[in-house]
């Protein structure tokens, strides 16, 4: 959790953020009020999109895996582009691209712990791109995270829908997706120098 809030920054002091120091006179003062109160929306704009982001990515699993579910588990595997591509439900018991499948009660507290810092360091966001990025990982990690409470064999214990399954590759689900295009989009964003609080740095 630490190391999280490490990454995220705490951009709460100005020091932190990177913001100039306060002014002692009255003048500066108030326009220091003034940014602040600027700051404070543009705050809120970016966790409504990491939220948004989210939910998309979230409903977006949860549908897609309600419909193989439903039409496509028990059935042969659909193809999609000749044997290179094949929609192929499978229950997968491990982590992402079904690795680690003796571990399904750690992955289970991982997603957890994933999303309870992502919502706890949501407020300290002020750039777009690591909006979306958080957002993606949270969409991801509950999507996932819902098929290990809910289905079975039981509770922080159930099998997570696969169905998208390539050619010499492992079968994964739109949430699996979301986490590696998240996770990718933050080794993009660290490597630009972009911090979540909106400032950029150079090494």
């Amino acid at each position: 959790m630490a190391e999280a809030e490490r990454i995220i920054g705490t951009p709460d002091s100005p020091e932190g953020s990177g913001a100039e120091p306060e002014q002692s006179s009255s003048a500066d003062s108030g326009a220091g009020g003034h940014e602040s109160a600027d700051a404070r929306p543009r705050g809120k704009r970016r966790i409504a999109v990491l939220f948004a982001v989210a939910a998309f990515a979230y409903v977006l699993d949860l549908i897609s895996k309600m419909i193989v579910v439903a039409k496509l588990e028990h059935h042969p595997p659909i193809e999609i582009i000749g044997d290179w591509l094949k929609f192929e439900a499978i229950r997968n018991a491990g982590a992402a691209f079904g690795f680690g499948e003796a571990f399904t009660v750690i992955f289970t507290m991982i997603a957890a712990a994933v999303i309870v810092v992502i919502a706890r360091l949501a407020r300290k966001l002020y750039s777009l791109p690591w909006a979306i990025a958080l957002g993606l990982l949270l969409g991801g990690a509950l999507g996932n995270l819902t098929d290990r409470i809910f289905r079975s064999p039981g509770v922080f214990e159930g099998a997570v829908v696969d169905f998208i399954a390539p050619k010499h590759f492992a079968v994964f689900n739109l949430a699996d997706s979301a986490i590696v295009c998240g996770g990718i989009l933050i080794v993009l964003l660290s490597f630009k120098g972009l911090d979540p609080d909106g400032t950029v740095h150079k090494d």
